[in-house]
């Protein structure tokens, strides 16, 4: 019996394969729920990077000075130092956590688990230089009312505005594509 349940529990099982390079080139653009549902996959790891960070950072400060912060009048005011480190550790850790996953192989964990890939125009991993105007414009591509993202839906090729300033590319892996 278990050797029926193992049998049939192998046919269900999708083998996985790694995508050649002319079948990059065929690949649609990710749609923007799927875009942004990695998005959201990957907020959530980034956010427990800045309290593990966040945690050092206090810390170390602490050894260092009196205090990291103090009440004015029913307010907690933190020194201006301290705030500065934090926004730096902030920014850094993210803009390293998405280039460096974007040029290993293209995919952040939350890219991943929703089969998506960022890749150059000519399906490649994209430079250093691309990664790092992504990654700048992917900002006021969202927070400004996510017109940037809305983009895609004017643009002919279906890219983001970053992604045209940039030249690179989202594109939806195959359900059968090996993840890296």
């Amino acid at each position: 019996m278990a050797g029926k349940v193992h049998l049939i529990m192998s046919k269900s099982k999708i083998e996985r394969r790694i995508i050649a390079d002319h079948e990059l080139a065929q690949l649609p653009r990710a749609g923007l729920l799927r875009r942004l549902a990695a998005l959201l996959y990957d907020i959530f790891l980034v956010a427990s990077i800045w309290l593990i960070m966040g945690y050092i950072i206090i810390f170390s400060y602490g050894l260092f000075a009196d205090n990291t912060s103090v009440l004015v009048e029913g307010e907690v005011v933190t020194p201006r130092l301290l705030s500065l480190l934090q926004l730096l550790m902030m920014v850094s850790t993210m803009t390293c956590f998405y280039v460096w996953f974007w040029l290993r192989t293209g995919q952040t964990l939350g890219m991943i688990a929703w089969r998506i890939r960022a890749l150059d125009m000519n399906n490649q991993p994209m430079s250093l230089r691309q990664a790092l105007i992504r990654f700048a414009l992917a900002w006021p591509s969202f927070w400004c009312l996510g017109i940037g993202y809305f983009y895609m839906y004017v643009n002919s090729s279906g890219d983001a505005m970053h992604e045209a300033f940039s030249r690179t590319k989202t594109v939806l892996l195959p359900k059968d594509a090996r993840p890296f």
